[in-house]
């Protein structure tokens, strides 16, 4: 209770916050949120080197990876579509349907943690899970390394990648590879990067009449930061409950992990960067127009009836967060052997996920 009195709270200081206009605008942006940087950030334990990313990116697109060697990360976080897959809930081994809505891997590397209730605490543990999952890829630690094993050509790569490691072929390996290369995975200079660094050119009269609603109605109390969002937990419904559609009964989000009362209902706020460009919204996938999104989260959240002109200035100021996407270049993988384990198709019904 008292984390939920903390959150109104901070919501409060921003809705009463006055918002100014012009230079002032921008000086107060610039205290709330950071551009996104042109190169990839440092990870902890995790060196990036141009081996491990040119290895991640082939686990990253390898569907071998998978018990039925059709589905891979790309699968789910196609990277030619800012890093989701359209769909309300993924579709995974035996065409099951797992009950959250793929996050973006795009700047997933500024997230707090991963996945929508912060299980994984990086992108190397969040790349294990998928793997692993029955609704997903449906395979074992065990299988993946008897696949990669059974291929010289990603025996040699590993080794490249992690040269001090014995053996260089580790499930653990694995997870680093493919997390170095999704920390590649951003998208700088937006228009609103562009505003951010100085240039008040870079928004339109509109969008900085929406970054000012933002501002002033307390959307940035839980979105703000390089990510806009990303970097706190808070419960979906804070002062009203949306339909039950939106938010399902039976997905409690974060209790799953914590197994704490005050966790029910509590997600890991999304981040906000590229969201014109990533719909469905919410951990459902139920909203797929912006505009639509922004007034459920003015009432669930904010418990204030947005005017549709102020969802439309938002949802204007939203689309400036659209940076550059990465341009990647499906990578030619190494042949399977005949050692190579054969793929394994089932058909389920079962659910489980994101």
């Amino acid at each position: 209770m008292l984390s939920r009195i903390l959150i109104v709270g901070a919501v409060l200081f921003f809705v009463c916050s006055p918002v100014l206009a012009g230079e002032g605008l921008l000086q107060q942006a610039q205290t709330m949120f950071e551009p996104i940087p042109h190169q990839p950030l440092a990870l902890e334990n995790n060196p990036l080197t141009a081996e491990k990313i040119t290895l991640g990116k082939m686990l990253y697109f390898d569907p071998r990876l998978s018990a039925s060697q059709l589905i891979s990360c790309q699968t789910c976080h196609n990277v030619g579509l800012a890093g989701t897959d359209l769909q309300e809930t993924s579709v995974g081994h035996g065409w099951q349907k797992g009950p959250r809505n793929a996050p973006t891997v795009h700047n997933a590397v500024f997230n707090l943690a991963q996945f929508w209730d912060g299980r994984a605490k990086d992108l190397a543990e969040q790349a294990k899970g998928p793997v692993q999952a029955s609704v997903e890829m449906n395979n074992t630690p065990e299988q993946v390394l008897l696949t990669l094993n059974s291929m010289p050509g990603y025996v040699k790569m590993f080794e490249a990648a992690f040269p001090k490691a014995e053996p260089a072929v580790s499930f653990d390996n694995m997870a680093k590879a493919i997390e170095a290369f999704e920390a590649t995975l951003i998208t700088a200079n937006a228009p609103f990067d562009q505003y951010l660094r100085g240039d008040e050119s870079a928004l339109s009269a509109a969008q900085k009449q929406g970054l000012a609603l933002y501002i002033e109605k307390g959307c940035a109390s839980c979105h703000s930061g390089v990510n806009l969002g990303g970097q706190g937990y808070y419960p979906f419904g804070l002062v009203e409950v949306p339909d039950s559609e939106v938010r399902p009964a039976g997905d409690l989000g974060r209790f799953q992990v914590s197994n704490t009362d005050s966790d029910k209902y509590v997600f890991r706020a999304p981040a906000l960067r590229n969201v014109a460009q990533t719909q469905p919204y919410f951990h459902s996938g139920k909203i797929w127009d912006l505009e639509a999104a922004v007034a459920v989260m003015g009432s669930a959240q904010l418990g204030i009836e947005l005017t549709a002109d102020e969802t439309q200035k938002i949802s204007v100021f939203l689309e400036a967060l659209s940076g550059e996407m990465p341009e990647v270049v499906h990578p030619i993988l190494p042949p399977s052997s005949k050692d190579t384990p054969k793929p394994v198709l089932t058909t389920k019904v079962a659910a489980s996920g994101h």
